[in-house]
């Protein structure tokens, strides 16, 4: 059994059923029977109608969603409804994604080899798809790898974080409320960490979805079947920069949003922050007093802004970066703690770049914040790790915005925005550590297909 507990008092929610080696088995052999057997496969219109209703179903279970986001995962209500409203448009935006889902036509004729010959693709499912699943959002991340999934007519074995795995749950057993026929979607949710390992490199998994640490995700790929294609989504340490011509009053508020949304768990959480060292020191007094009114506490209040994080563990590592930066001779402003999982909102000004807080992803409620002197020094910072995700600057200069744009090594860069923005229709994704393959659903949905040619010769 697991036993479930709230994020921010640890109080015990429920327990579940685990699953083991051979319930892993009875879930592969069920997937594998439906794919094989084409005649089992959903057409589109079955597959429309099905996200069709699953979206009215999770509309109808709103504040419930919310309320499990909450307590399983500590995001303040808040954010768990805006989760929630996120993941419900996710399934509308892969049902209508069908709509315009095809192949394309291959030109012919265009030698005397192919003379007198048709030829165009089709798209088919890809096979049995894995999916392994984080904590930070877990209905929406869940919605991103099931969703695509039904939309391509794929079966699908979905394993949430062990933390968090309620909201799976129940959109598992609302999908099969709307229609969705027994065995194409399953949850896995094991005790036994190996068992996530050997849904993953089963030579019968097609294809892979991974969200979590880099560690584990390319050590996963390392050992896939032989013909497994994957995404892995991990994290960065997402740099900021503010340029001399900003107007301080309209970064604050994206910061320290971007900054200490969901405590900072967040895989493209504003980290790092380089400001011109001619605003500077207004920059740090007025976005100190901007976190300093965050409020902290029960995720379930109406009120809360900054909420746990996922283990008490967690608040200790945080703590513990926190500490030896400070005592390496960072400023710290604000932090301490409010419970064993929860920290109040620190900032490091200055932090040794090759400090833990520097280098790596925190995934807590701290952003750092350091000067520069020209913007080539700035965007040569920002690219110096082996991370690249998510980026943003913040200018009124076209031109900089132009070729800082262009400059800054990110999968995306956003230009007067935090770095944690994102809508479930865009392309997400990190590029060297921090990732392989693009996310998004309807790159999820593509990669989730694969391509077959026909060519017809018509003398």
């Amino acid at each position: 059994m697991i036993e479930v507990v709230q994020a921010f008092d640890r109080e015990p929610i429920t327990q579940i059923e685990s699953d083991d080696a051979n319930a892993l088995e009875r879930k592969l052999v069920t997937a594998n029977k439906l794919f094989k057997d084409r005649k089992a496969w959903l057409k589109p219109y079955q597959r429309v109608e099905i996200l069709r209703k699953l979206a009215d179903l999770m509309e109808q279970q709103r504040e419930q969603f919310g309320r499990r986001i909450a307590r399983e995962g500590g995001k303040p209500l808040a954010d768990a409804l805006v989760e929630t409203d996120r993941a419900i448009d996710g399934v509308r935006t892969a049902a209508e994604l069908l709509r315009t889902s095809a192949g394309r036509e291959i030109p012919m004729g265009l030698t005397t080899a192919s003379v007198d010959r048709r030829a165009w693709t089709m798209l088919e499912p890809i096979g049995i798809v894995a999916a392994i699943s984080a904590f930070n959002h877990p209905l929406n991340l869940v919605i991103h790898q099931i969703a695509p999934a039904i939309a391509a007519g794929c079966p699908v074995i979905i394993k949430p974080a062990s933390a968090t795995p309620l909201s799976c749950l129940e959109v598992v057993r609302l999908v099969l409320e709307a229609g969705l026929p027994e065995g194409w979607v399953q949850s896995f949710v094991p005790e036994e960490r190996g068992l996530s390992e050997a849904l993953a490199c089963d030579p019968r998994v097609a294809f892979v979805s991974f969200i979590g640490s880099a560690a584990v995700g390319w050590a996963l790929r390392s050992k896939l079947a032989p013909g497994t294609r994957c995404a892995l989504e991990h994290g960065g340490v997402a740099p900021v920069i503010v340029d001399q011509t900003a107007d301080i009053s309209d970064v604050l508020g994206p910061l320290a949003k971007g900054g200490y949304y969901h405590a900072g768990q967040v895989c493209v959480s504003v980290q790092r922050i380089y400001v011109h060292r001619g605003l500077i020191g207004e920059f740090v007094e007025r976005f100190s007093d901007v976190v300093s009114k965050l409020n902290v506490g029960d995720p379930l209040s109406a009120n809360t802004d900054i909420g746990p994080l996922i283990k008490p563990a967690e608040t200790e590592r945080v703590e513990l970066w926190i500490k030896e930066a400070a005592e390496a001779g960072a400023r710290k402003i604000g932090g301490g703690r409010m419970s064993e999982t929860t920290l109040y909102p620190s900032i490091l000004v200055e932090p040794p770049k090759n400090s833990k807080v520097s280098t790596m992803e925190v995934f807590g409620p701290l952003t750092c914040v350091f000067g520069f002197d020209t913007i080539d020094d700035a965007i040569n910072e920002a690219n110096s790790l082996p991370v690249s995700f998510q980026s943003s600057l913040f200018t009124n200069d076209l031109r900089t915005a132009l070729d800082a744009a262009e400059r800054i090594d990110a999968s995306a860069v956003m230009i007067n925005d935090h770095t944690a923005f994102r809508t479930d229709w865009m392309p997400f994704a990190g590029r060297r550590v921090s990732g392989y393959g693009v996310g998004g659903i309807p790159f999820t949905l593509r990669e989730m297909t694969a391509e077959k040619m026909v060519v017809f010769r018509t003398k």
